[in-house]
């Protein structure tokens, strides 16, 4: 899956290598100041990886998907990027993205749609975990407000359906902590040593935390479950549409028996999920770093659960792209403790970073988005490792030097 971005808000010439496509691979990063365009690719990826679904769904034609004015209307409202369509500084508004099943473009006004023949199209659960997810944590009633984002009504949505499907006590990964779930009261509530609260009256860090992690959680476990064993109940029109598909196939007298198999198995699989696409805004939010570790384990644990399942993460932290490079490394080591027959040493590293957060050097890709000119860059790599030369180390030197100039001043008096 990759993207072509140009003149979209307020990103302009986009990626300056690769002929300007942005690789989406297992875990894909964007780091930069407010305002550089981090969020924007992650709301477009997001929602071409939705209108892609929904194509390969049948939920729509894809005549519909073309009309004049549906991309701006109807799609990209959710994310409120329908103005990003407007000419910006840089000119005309240019979108190409790329996926298993189909190619989408936008240019020049218009909107087209290539499907692909490619049959080994996975479904996904797609997720945008938004910044003010921690806002439903600290609200007590937050279903009966009247939110205006489309993207946190959905996260909520799925919040909620997390929340009712746990069993007893769930252990958090961080503080030692849990959450348990009082049905009667409809109440979460966060249980730690020698204390018990309601999740409504912890610190801002476990009210973004535990939201995110509780969603993360549910769907790629409901994912997994799907792959492994038979789909969850259809909707009343995934149902309507499954049927109709049935009817086509039987009704197809060119068709021998083995065909029809064959174009059962590949209609079943449309609307069976099995990947899980989770796209998080600011993980790091309100975290300490060792807990900015943890969630990052966690998330990179969940991703590792579906052969097809894709974490796509925005950041301002230091510390997210550093433990990256810490899981990486990881990995790095595994290979070699195994072709030294040393596996001895396997528990020392899990200890380190477990199994399930190792990260090879291909399914990583970290970019940078600037501000100042609406580019994009891909963070260079050293034997798969990303570079400390990015823009968030980069400020942490600045604060050193600037401590160095202090000293010399005081020093000069």
């Amino acid at each position: 899956m990759r993207l072509f971005l140009k003149n979209f808000g307020p990103i302009g010439p986009g990626l300056s290598d690769n002929g300007g496509w942005i690789d989406f691979k297992r875990v894909t990063v964007f780091i930069g100041n407010q305002g550089a365009g981090k969020s924007t690719v992650a709301k477009l990826f997001s929602t071409f990886s939705w209108m892609e679904k929904a194509l390969v769904r049948g939920d729509y034609e894809k005549k519909w998907f073309e009309r004049k004015g549906r991309l701006k209307n109807q799609f990209l409202t959710y994310h409120r990027l329908e103005h990003y369509l407007e000419s910006n500084q840089w000119g005309d508004a240019e979108i190409d993205y790329q996926g298993d099943a189909c190619a989408i473009r936008y240019a020049g006004g218009q909107l087209s749609i290539t499907e692909s023949s490619n049959q080994g199209y996975a479904l996904p659960q797609v997720m945008y975990v938004p910044a003010e997810r921690n806002f439903i944590a600290y609200v007590r009633n937050p279903r009966e407000l009247k939110l205006s984002s489309d993207a946190l009504k959905e996260f909520l949505t799925a919040f909620e359906q997390a929340k009712h499907s746990l069993r007893g006590a769930m252990r958090l990964p961080i503080n030692q902590s849990e959450i348990e779930y009082d049905k009667l009261n409809d109440i979460l509530n966060l249980k730690g040593p020698g204390h018990k609260l309601r999740l409504t009256d912890a610190s801002s860090g476990f009210q973004s935390f535990v939201p995110l992690y509780l969603v993360s959680e549910y769907l790629a476990r409901t994912v997994q479950e799907q792959s492994q064993h038979s789909q969850q109940p259809m909707s009343a029109d995934e149902l309507a549409r499954f049927k109709r598909g049935v009817e086509s196939i039987f009704a197809n007298p060119t068709l021998t028996d083995e065909q029809k198999r064959a174009a059962l198995s590949v209609l079943s699989a449309r609307f069976n999920k099995t990947a899980f696409i989770n796209i998080v805004e600011e993980p790091e939010q309100n975290l300490f770093p060792s807990s900015q570790w943890d969630i990052l384990k966690s998330l990179l644990t969940f991703n590792s659960q579906g052969a097809h399942n894709r974490l796509v993460l925005t950041t301002h932290s230091p510390y997210i792209v550093n433990y990256l490079s810490l899981a990486i490394q990881a990995k790095h080591v595994q290979q070699r403790i195994v072709e030294s027959g040393r596996t001895d040493l396997l528990a020392k590293l899990e200890k380190i970073v477990p199994p399930t957060a190792l990260l090879a050097p291909d399914d990583v890709a970290i970019y940078q988005c600037n501000e100042r000119d609406g580019s994009i860059s891909r963070l260079p790599c050293f034997e798969g490792i990303p570079s400390d030369h990015n823009l968030l180390n980069e400020h942490l030197r600045t604060g050193n030097e600037l401590f160095d100039q202090l000293l010399e001043l005081e020093e000069a008096i």
